[in-house]
C-alpha cells in the first residue's frame, strides 16, 4: 500500500526533496474561514456538532466545500439520539441495535473525512501524532526520579 501524500505546506517546510513541481502560492485554493448557518434545521445534538466543528475545526472547514459533508454528519448524530431512545427501550430489538450501529460507523467516518481524527489532522498537517518513544519514557522517568531524590521524597 502506497504512502499517503504529504500536504504541500509540509514538502516546502523539509525543502521538496523529490524535487518535483509544486503548485505556485497563488494557485492554492484558499479555505474561507467563518461561521455558516446548517442548510436544514438540526436537531439538539445536531447543532450542537456544527457549532462545535466551525468553533474547533475552523481552521480547515470550509464553508464553500464542506458543508454538505457536515449537514449530513450532524443529520446522522440526530439519527443517532433517536436510535438511541429506541434501543434503550428494547434493548432486544436487532433492527435497532444494527441501525444503531451503521449510524455510529457512518458517523465516525464522517468526521475522518472532515478531519477530526488525530490520524486525519496528522495526515492534512494540521497536528503531530507521535507517541513517546521507549527512551524518552525511560529519561522522563529518571528525570522523575531525580527530581524526587533531590526533594527529599525517596
Amino acid at each position: 500500500m502506497p504512502n499517503p501524500a504529504k500536504p504541500v505546506e509540509l514538502k516546502r517546510k523539509l525543502g521538496n526533496p523529490g524535487k518535483r513541481a509544486m503548485p505556485g502560492e497563488g494557485e492554492l485554493m484558499t479555505i474561507e474561514a467563518g461561521f455558516r448557518e446548517p442548510l436544514r434545521p438540526l436537531g439538539e445534538a445536531g447543532q450542537q456538532l456544527w457549532d462545535e466543528i466551525y468553533l474547533v475545526g475552523g481552521m480547515w472547514i470550509s464553508p464553500r466545500s464542506d458543508t454538505q459533508l457536515l449537514q449530513m454528519c450532524c443529520e446522522l448524530l440526530d439519527r443517532r439520539e433517536i436510535l438511541r431512545e429506541e434501543f434503550l427501550a428494547d434493548p432486544t430489538e436487532r433492527k435497532v441495535n444494527m441501525s444503531l450501529l451503521e449510524t455510529e460507523k457512518l458517523i465516525q467516518t464522517s468526521l475522518s473525512l472532515l478531519g477530526f481524527t488525530p490520524s486525519d489532522r496528522s495526515r492534512l498537517g494540521l497536528a503531530e501524532v507521535k507517541a513517546k518513544s521507549k527512551l524518552e519514557e525511560l529519561m522522563d522517568r529518571r528525570a522523575n526520579r531525580v527530581e524526587e531524590f533531590e526533594d527529599g521524597a525517596i
